[in-house]
């Protein structure tokens, strides 16, 4: 559901997009961190927000790291 929002933010196509795994903050609503492989040996680190469940809102990409490698640490960011 994020994927057109890092789209636009890195202004490329990604033809590989698929979540390798995740971890989850709770706050007022959720913070996923998801590790996502785009392609070759390139991964971007995404937190992606949801909100409460009464005020809602879209999935929301809230930050993102991208350069990252398969063996790196999915940490808060």
């Amino acid at each position: 559901q994020v994927k057109a929002q890092l789209e636009e933010k890195e202004n490329c196509k990604f033809d590989v997009f698929k979540a390798m795994s995740f971890k989850s903050q709770v706050v007022a609503g959720t913070n996923y961190f998801i590790k996502v492989h785009v392609g070759d040996d390139r991964f971007i680190h995404l937190r992606v927000f949801r909100s409460l469940p009464h005020e809602n809102k879209p999935l929301s990409l809230a930050a993102y790291q991208a350069n990252k490698a398969e063996h790196d640490e999915l940490t808060y960011f």
